[in-house]
């Protein structure tokens, strides 16, 4: 029985390294134990940890100079460590919001220093992007932030945008998931748990420059510097979920990163060419220039027929389909490791109870 797992995270891992992981669990490269028991000062851990950041590189086309960390906490923890680390009493964060994370890290930011919303779509209930020629970024701006997919309403950046100050983006949702230029971030940030791995990593990448303009007045373990600088590892690293990570960058690499984008769009336009030809009988949340290729959030015109939906999603092993508690509707996530099969059968069955109910 295939189920077709649309959770929005943690989400579907790749089939392959799933069963990977099933052959190497209880004696990994023949050390007779588990990763899973294994020291994070051992060789084997180190070598992973050390193939995890050379592989990051390689997959994101970062150049060498970036700083990569594997830190804990998710991306909720890096709402509060981004600006522990760079705001001063003299500096701002700026922030673009798009969502309910992007205002969360913009709250985080204002309980620790000066936050500034240099644009925001709310009005719009979130269903489009500001334009860049309208966002407001004070000149003392220590960086400015984006979200550039937004799970819960369905929108996502086309490309990150240009500024003149350093622009951090939050892609726990769409990173790895085409080929981007990350020309114009100084730093990425992106819990695992949606292309690149289990829940309980998170990987930051870092531009030189940006780094350096870091200030160490942040407690110890909320330091970029003591993660980043300290290779005996400041404490005991999610070992587990980064042996994953690093069997999912292997899969990506092999897979190819163009490939991956180019299987994300069939996914994404087999689900909103749907929406698109139902007349009506579902509306898309997202106006058609920020349609995410990650997350499609939808709804039933009649809304009353959400909950039968759902219903019928589970007959045909679906799951994960309902939008999210704040929104509600519907939402299917599309991320890397989903098939094509089962957008596709997502498809056929919302034409289906078109024609049932429609």
């Amino acid at each position: 029985m295939t189920t077709h797992n649309f959770n929005a995270g943690p989400s579907v891992l790749p089939s392959e390294v799933l069963l990977r992981i099933q052959s190497e669990l209880l004696n990994y490269h023949g050390t007779g134990i588990s990763i899973l028991e294994s020291s994070h000062r051992s060789k084997e851990y180190e070598l992973i940890n050390q193939r995890v950041i050379e592989r990051l590189k390689r997959v994101l086309s970062l150049p060498d100079t970036y700083k990569i960390g594997l830190l804990q906490g998710g991306a909720s923890h890096q709402f509060a460590m981004l600006p522990l680390n760079t705001l001063t009493t003299s500096n701002c964060g700026a922030y673009v919001l798009t969502g309910v994370w992007a205002e969360k890290a913009y709250e985080e930011a204002s309980r620790i220093g000066a936050a500034h919303v240099a644009a925001s779509s709310k009005v719009h209930r979130y269903n489009q992007l500001p334009a860049i020629s309208e966002w407001q970024i004070p000149a003392n701006a220590a960086y400015v932030h984006i979200t550039s997919n937004n799970t819960i309403y369905g929108t996502q950046w086309p490309e990150l945008p240009r500024t003149e100050h350093a622009l951090v983006v939050d892609m726990s949702s769409d990173i790895a998931s085409r080929r981007i230029s990350y020309a114009n971030a100084k730093m990425i940030y992106a819990g695992a748990q949606k292309n690149l791995g289990p829940a309980g990593v998170t990987v930051v990448a870092i531009a030189e420059d940006f780094y350096q303009q870091m200030h160490d007045e942040a407690p110890q373990i909320l330091r970029y510097s003591t993660h980043i600088n300290n290779q005996s590892l400041f404490n005991t690293p999610p070992t587990f979920s980064v042996y994953v990570l690093d069997l999912v960058l292997e899969w990506i690499e092999t897979q190819g990163i163009d490939t991956i984008a180019q299987n994300n769009l069939l996914k994404s336009s087999a689900i909103y060419s749907t929406i698109d030809a139902s007349g009506g009988f579902y509306r898309g949340h997202s106006t058609h220039e920020a349609r995410s290729h990650m997350n499609i959030t939808f709804r039933i015109a009649d809304e009353s027929l959400e909950p039968l939906f759902l219903q019928e999603a589970q007959h045909h092993n679906m799951i994960g389909l309902a939008g999210h508690r704040s929104v509600g509707g519907l939402r299917a996530s599309l991320y890397n490791a989903l098939p094509y099969a089962s957008a596709k059968a997502l498809a056929d069955l919302m034409r289906e109870f078109q024609r049932k109910h429609g």
